[in-house]
């Protein structure tokens, strides 16, 4: 079953009573261009195939239900939520990420109340943005019901301007500082491209990305460690970002360009300069990339997603032992490009891969876990899909 049916059937399940709709968001994979996003960057994100979808019913008392399946096949449901008495820190658990969503919108005149089931198959805690997907698709969901259809004009919002509101719900609400290339990447990408975004214009360009005309793959390798946004590393980081911005008289790190770079390194302290060299390089990386999809020459993009993991492993760090080891046996066993993708501290690594030694690189780096005493990763190779929207059962 597709995960729309499996919420319809859920909501079913729980109301006895068909939803009014069903509306899912993928989960995504950034092909590079990591920690970016809040620096007014540059992203280079794909949708997965995985998805995450909300059925749900309108109600007219201003309550929110959530339920939510969980992998194993149960059932757990939020309670009854007053969106008139919903602030920061008043709801916790998964329970945060829809209740920020309806938070957010109830500042838009939309609070009137809904029941939403959810269900989906976006690896949680893998650095493939589940939680994400999860705040888009009731967000979507809650709009629906109201009759508003992002991105149609008419006075609807534009997808850039949801995933702002789902930007507040997750910074505000949930508390965890994340950028904007994950709800971007849920809502805008689209089939076979990769979604090329300046972050401070808010500008997109669909990339292709055309994996199988070139006997290419990307392996997706979830390292089962899981990562948390609400910790404190990535924050850290995002704080010293911001210090390093001022310090350097600056509105983002993305205005020091590569060229730029050691006069300005040579203005901070220590402890940032590591920081900023990532996040110029990164974005350059970025740039380089697209210029190589441009003109057709995906397999040769590899030296850049080598370089963005050594710089977030050395420069960054957030990458792990288990991270490392899944990019380098990646590698070792013949991967065209291998990098570390999402937030880091766990999650997933991402190797592009010639299809003819997809199986190969499978058993090298499962191999390589068990010479470790690791637990085996998860792979599994992914094409560009489309992003969220409303789906027919």
């Amino acid at each position: 079953m597709s995960a729309a049916s499996d919420a319809a059937a859920t909501f079913r399940t729980l109301h006895g009573r068909a939803p009014a709709g069903v509306w899912s968001a993928p989960g995504r994979v950034n092909l590079i261009g990591e920690h970016t996003d809040y620096n007014d960057g540059f992203v280079l994100p794909f949708a997965l195939p995985h998805r995450l979808a909300a059925a749900a019913t309108p109600r007219e008392d201003g309550v929110l239900t959530v339920a939510t399946l969980g992998s194993d096949g149960r059932v757990q449901e939020s309670g009854p939520l007053i969106i008139g008495d919903l602030k920061p820190g008043s709801v916790e658990g998964w329970a945060a990420y829809p209740a920020g969503v309806a938070w957010v919108l109830r500042d838009q005149g939309l609070g009137a109340g809904a029941d939403v089931a959810i269900a989906g198959d976006v690896p949680s805690g893998a650095g493939l943005s589940s939680s994400h997907a999860l705040e888009c698709a009731v967000a979507l969901a809650l709009l629906g019901l109201a009759g508003i259809t992002p991105g149609t004009g008419a006075g609807a919002p534009s997808l850039h301007e949801v995933a702002r509101w789902v930007q507040r719900s997750e910074n505000d609400f949930v508390g965890a500082p994340t950028g904007l290339l994950d709800q971007t990447a849920s809502l805008c990408c689209t089939e076979s491209n990769v979604l090329f975004l300046d972050v401070r214009s808010g500008e997109l360009e669909q990339v292709p990305f055309p994996l199988e005309e070139s006997g290419v793959r990307i392996l997706i390798m979830d390292t089962r460690t899981k990562h948390s946004h609400a910790e404190g590393g990535y924050g850290e980081r995002r704080r010293g970002c911001e210090r390093a911005a001022e310090l350097l008289e600056v509105k983002a790190l993305r205005d020091i360009g590569v060229d730029g770079l050691d006069n300005a390194l040579a203005k901070l302290p220590d402890e940032l300069v590591p920081l900023v060299r990532h996040v110029v390089t990164e974005n350059q990386r970025v740039l380089d990339t697209v210029d190589l999809l441009r003109a057709g020459r995906i397999t040769e993009i590899g030296p850049q997603l080598d370089a963005s993991h050594v710089s977030m492993r050395d420069d960054y760090r957030i990458s792990t032992r288990e991270l490392d080891l899944a990019v380098d046996s990646a590698r070792e066993a013949g991967a065209l490009g291998a990098r570390m993708t999402g937030g880091g501290f766990g999650g997933s690594a991402i190797a592009l891969v010639r299809e003819s030694d997809v199986d190969v690189v499978g058993r090298a780096v499962k191999a390589a876990y068990e010479a470790a005493d690791l637990r085996h990763p998860r792979l599994f190779t992914a094409v560009p899909s489309r992003g969220a929207g409303r789906d027919e059962l």
